[in-house]
């Protein structure tokens, strides 16, 4: 008798999908879901939660066809310095304002490798601080403040 392998990498991260594909087909069926030709706000929703919950079981059907490895390390100084990114720009980007705001996030995210060194690491935050402008407030035309109330002279 065959015994049983899987990856449990794998097996996790397909019932995480599926999980979150049913929750928001749960949600997305309490709104207006319309037609493909006119479609309500709870349409495009629903399709990607379906399109969640598929990939979750194509992932949890490939896991249980391999063995997986064994957990290695986990990466706690990435997730010390990648996770709180979006946290600090959605408190500081009303004050401060998108420029600063960004600036400062990249600069955090930066460090999340150990290789990474200061000089390097001001010069990727003002080169994704300038990409982000031109694209987001002049490419785009997005109404927001490039410099906040708590910066203003």
């Amino acid at each position: 008798m065959k015994s049983l392998t899987f990856d449990g990498t794998n097996v996790l991260c397909g019932a995480v999908f599926i999980g979150l594909g049913g929750f928001f087909i749960y949600q997305c069926l309490t709104l207006e879901l319309g037609t493909a030709l006119r479609m309500g706000p709870g349409y495009f929703p629903l399709l990607l939660a379906v399109v969640l919950t598929a990939l979750g079981v194509i992932v949890l059907v490939q896991a249980m066809r391999v063995e997986g490895e064994p957990f290695g390390p986990i990466a706690l100084r990435g997730m010390l310095f990648i996770l709180p990114a979006p946290i600090a720009f959605g408190l500081t980007v009303r004050g401060l304002g998108f420029v600063p705001s960004l600036f400062l996030i990249a600069l955090i995210a930066a460090f999340a490798s150990a290789r990474m060194k200061v000089p390097l690491a001001i010069l990727l935050a003002v080169a994704i601080t300038l990409f982000s402008v031109v694209v987001f407030s002049y490419a785009l035309g997005l109404p927001f403040e490039r410099f906040g109330p708590w910066v203003r002279f």
